[in-house]
């Protein structure tokens, strides 16, 4: 594998033909171009490391993604998201984990009459940190990328009505974003295929997100 980026088959995981969106696609992973760096990607309940080590991923480290975060940034194919993009404001989440270690996600953004609240529950798959609710439209929720204390870089896969797409967004701890967190959500979103046009840094009118993280 060169240094210039990412090779599928030298991490021992079968190459698949990328689908709707460019890039890799790793047993359901997308799997962006560049250098490795001092971040982690998340694997189905292990963690690849900056030294090509895999280690197991405890549910301790898992907790640290629970709690408050501010959605910062966000890729996105939806057909609106373009046009909208210059408008959308800061969005609050607040992670829990349910009895049955099924994700809690209360969200608080802006919308069409003022701030609105909303609360799903995505529901664990048979092993690592992926969730869904395709009842709710969300056929998957996995985290890509974390250092278990700031931010964290999340992808989706939606399907709305007749309208299917995905996202990856930057959550932080934060109401201003690392460096560290805001270079890897651009390479993640390069790396998948996103063009600049459907990538923003959210508003930074943070109303609605201080409704449910004060």
């Amino acid at each position: 594998m060169g240094s210039g980026g990412w090779d599928g088959l030298a991490l021992g995981l079968p190459k698949v033909g990328a689908s709707r969106q460019e890039g890799w696609r790793l047993q359901g992973w997308s799997l962006e171009g560049g250098r490795v760096g001092g971040w982690m990607l998340m694997l189905d309940g292990w963690r690849l490391e900056g030294g090509w080590r895999l280690v197991a991923l405890t549910q301790a480290a898992s907790m640290q993604l629970l709690g408050p975060w501010y959605v910062l940034a966000v890729a996105s194919r939806e057909k609106s998201f373009a046009v909208e993009k210059d408008i959308k404001n800061v969005v609050g989440v607040v992670v829990t984990l349910t009895p049955e270690n099924n994700l809690r996600m209360l969200s608080s953004q802006q919308g069409l009459e003022g701030c609105s609240q909303s609360v799903m529950e995505l529901l664990k798959r048979n092993s690592g940190w992926v969730f869904e609710n395709p009842s709710m439209g969300v056929l998957e929720f996995r985290v890509l990328g974390t250092n278990f204390r700031d931010y964290a870089i999340v992808f989706t896969q939606l399907e709305f009505g007749d309208e299917p797409f995905n996202t990856v967004q930057l959550y932080s701890r934060r109401e201003t974003a690392s460096q560290e967190a805001m270079g890897l959500f651009t390479k993640w979103s390069r790396g998948l295929g996103f063009p600049s046009r459907q990538q923003a840094q959210l508003q930074k009118d943070f109303t609605c997100a201080r409704r449910i993280l004060r």
